[in-house]
């Protein structure tokens, strides 16, 4: 949320950083920003999403609920939403049984 509030829609920020500031924070504006506009977030976060799915890990979860996050707070909503919907279908497996 910082770097969407603080970076992309602030206007002297966003303007500095088109106008050719090269900080970190302007680095990951324009990262963030080719991210949102080929829906990396939102495929990245289903990609998780579905191998949580198949094949249950924390570090799928993980990088589902931050991909995803990121993907909802850029407005990349249709693909993150189907991944959270895809992660809470995983979560809701029986647990494995013990042998």
């Amino acid at each position: 949320m910082y770097l969407r509030f603080m970076a992309i829609e602030n206007s002297t920020v966003a303007l500095a950083c088109r106008a050719g500031l090269s900080t970190w924070l302007c680095s990951s504006s324009r990262l963030a920003l080719v991210l949102f506009t080929y829906e990396i977030f939102g495929a990245v976060a289903l990609a998780a999403a579905l191998l949580n799915l198949l094949r249950p890990s924390l570090v799928l979860v993980g990088l589902t609920l931050a991909a995803a996050g990121f993907g909802l707070v850029l407005h990349n909503v249709d693909l993150s939403g189907l991944a959270i919907g895809a992660l809470i279908l995983s979560l809701a497996r029986p647990a494995p049984t013990p042998e």
